[in-house]
């Protein structure tokens, strides 16, 4: 048995001068086996690598051999820094490494730690996109909206004329001496001539133009491609305007590296059970559970893991609990519900065990199908009867069935609010004349279902092949001019139909919006209809200072109204005088904030009404205008 040092390089002859010094007789070089001195003759490439072996023992395999064996091993290691081959006679080559590491290729995984699993840390994320999973790139869909246009009508959008024609003419060139029509739709072209126009060649073309400053560029050059060209521009310009224009035809697209997983290779090689980690996250919180219930480890390593494997499962039943068990754990918060988000939170208190703790919910049944309410309510049971007091607005009849003790408040909205109707248990609420809501809850009162259903107008807007997330190429046609509801157990793919597929691929028709829609084939009937609004729960107004009367721009008619009474014409006021956004308007003491802050030492900050303007935002002297008695605030 002979064993052998791991691959070195063999450049110069000093190696081997130095290896000789070291005492070693024999090498293989190249797989030749040699002495040390005739090493020294060969005339060896500089420019290349060679696999260089020095044989440190050659042993016969008997008893009485162990202290010598772990000595030749031991030598073979240091001399290696880590790496041994072990030749057998007659059978394959053995190669063993002290690292973590493969001996053939060199990829080494660290020592293990949680840290490791962790794309939030430098430690364990994907280094090409920083553990964000997606990357800034250039979309073929946005350079290219329509493939029915030819090159000559415009199919790149970006290289339109707009102030020099500069790049259209550079492409028109290009394709005029790689015999690419100018003439024939984008998409009819080959696979090739699309490769050369979008991300360019390497073989030089003859560019001649002339500027309208009578500017000369006659050279030989190398045609970059048009996403290669956006992509080098957006990173490399000064201008915020140029980079602003390149990045209209870029959009957010998952990792290639990474594919999406947000961590690196090294910790996506750790498996259990034939699965990453990133593979395991990808499961439903149902599968995810089903997975670990079924994961099987040698007897010393279950031992370990046993604990662990508890603490895992019990916080995945929380959230089966819950009504989550359709969500993944790889999913992006930001996607979440406003109930799936207050759901979680509710799951991690649940896995807490506290008691003595009140809890505040509101309205944690948004977003959940009625199928999944059950669970919900009895999660939240369970938290009550760890000793703990849950307070929950909601308006839900199954929870308000299930309380214990019931506050109807009313009798109505705004001011005329702020009553307890009734208090007590459901049954007490519902035979309480005073509460509406009671009414309701005992059937005494209800919302009748219509009679009659508008047919519509007649067209729809067909969608074809959407097959985004968990859609399964569905085709479905939306009538137009009726009132239509899309509905579905939880995470049976409403808001990626509606949200992610149709409203994109219609702001993208209509509104000119680059946001890139889900996976679909078509769609179809989008001209029978003007525009398209979008109305979300995300706050009105750009800035903190917005409220409905600015949203709704009832402010400028109010502002005007003011600015007309005598008062204001005597003191010289225009329209902007009655804003709390500007100079001269506003209350200078919180700058039209209504509120300041108080810094609080070793405390949160508190933030308190201005005692100025009393909240109103508005100094004195704006409010000494008045209309009909009214100050305008």
């Amino acid at each position: 048995m002979r064993l052998l040092l791991s691959k070195k390089k063999a450049s110069i002859k000093k190696a081997f001068e130095h290896i000789q010094k070291q005492g070693y007789v024999r090498l293989l070089v190249d797989g030749e086996q040699c002495d040390v001195a005739e090493a020294l003759e060969l005339e060896l490439d500089k420019n290349k690598k060679h696999d260089v072996s020095i044989i440190v023992d050659r042993i016969v395999v008997k008893d009485g051999i162990r202290s010598r064996l772990f000595d030749s091993i031991e030598t073979a290691l240091k001399m290696s820094e880590g790496y041994v081959n072990i030749d057998v006679i007659g059978k394959e080559m053995l190669i063993f490494s002290e690292h973590n590491a493969c001996p053939i290729c060199g990829f080494t995984v660290g020592e293990l730690e949680p840290r490791l699993f962790s794309f939030n840390a430098p430690f364990g994320a994907c280094e090409d996109c920083d553990g964000l999973g997606s990357k800034l790139e250039v979309d073929y869909d946005l350079v290219v909206p329509d493939g029915t246009k030819t090159l000559a009508e415009g199919a790149i959008e970006p290289w339109n004329p707009i102030s020099s024609n500069y790049y259209p003419e550079m492409l028109r060139q290009f394709a005029e001496q790689f015999r690419i029509s100018m003439d024939k739709p984008f998409k009819k072209l080959t696979k090739r001539q699309q490769d050369l126009v979008l991300n360019g060649a390497d073989k030089p073309f003859h560019f001649h133009y002339e500027s309208d400053f009578g500017r000369v560029k006659d050279v030989e050059t190398v045609f970059e491609g048009v996403m290669t060209n956006i992509k080098r521009r957006y990173h490399e310009t000064n201008s915020e305007f140029t980079r602003e224009q390149m990045r209209k035809y870029m959009t957010e697209l998952t990792c290639q590296t990474c594919h999406g997983s947000r961590l690196n290779r090294q910790a996506l090689s750790v498996k259990i059970d034939g699965k990453n980690i990133a593979e395991v996250s990808d499961y439903s919180i149902f599968n995810t559970f089903d997975f670990f219930n079924q994961v099987t480890l040698p007897e010393k390593e279950m031992t370990i893991a046993k604990p662990i494997l508890k603490e895992v499962k019990d916080r995945l039943d929380f959230l089966i609990n819950v009504g989550l068990d359709y969500l993944t754990l790889s999913r992006s918060a930001g996607t979440l519900s406003g109930g799936e988000a207050q759901r979680i939170r509710l799951a991690t208190q649940i896995g807490s065990n506290l008691s003595g703790v009140l809890y505040i919910l509101d309205e944690p049944s948004i977003g959940l199908h009625q199928r999944d309410n059950d669970r919900l309510i009895g999660s939240l049971k369970q938290m009550r009867d760890l000793g703990n007091t849950l307070i929950v607005v909601e308006h839900d009849e199954d929870t308000m069935n299930s309380a214990d003790y019931l506050i109807d408040m009313g009798p109505a909205a705004g001011i005329d609010g702020g009553y307890v109707m009734a208090a007590g248990t459901p049954k007490e609420v519902k035979n309480n004349p005073e509460s509406l809501t009671g009414q309701y809850l005992s059937g005494k009162k209800q919302i009748e279902v219509p009679k009659e259903r508008r047919l519509g107008n007649g067209e729809i807007i067909s969608l074809e092949g959407a097959s985004e997330n968990n859609l399964k190429d569905v085709n479905v046609d939306f009538k137009l001019g009726t009132f239509t509801a899309v509905t579905g157990v939880s995470g049976s793919g409403k808001s990626t139909l509606v949200n992610t597929v149709l409203k994109r691929a219609l702001a993208q028709k209509l509104n000119n919006n680059r946001e890139k829609p889900g996976k679909f084939k078509e769609i179809t009937g989008y001209n029978n209809i003007e525009k398209l609004i979008n109305i979300d729960q995300s706050p009105i107004g750009r800035t903190p200072r917005s409220n409905p009367a600015t949203y709704t721009s009832v402010f400028d008619d109010i502002r005007d109204l003011f600015a007309k009474t005598n008062e204001a014409k005597l003191r010289g006021y225009q329209k902007g005088r009655f804003s709390f956004n500007v100079k001269g308007g506003r209350c200078e003491n919180c700058r039209g904030d209504g509120i300041i802050r108080i810094e609080m030492n070793f405390l949160p900050d508190v933030y308190v009404p201005c005692e100025v303007c009393h909240g109103t935002r508005y100094n004195s002297e704006t409010l000494e205008v008045k209309y009909k008695e009214k100050k305008y605030f």
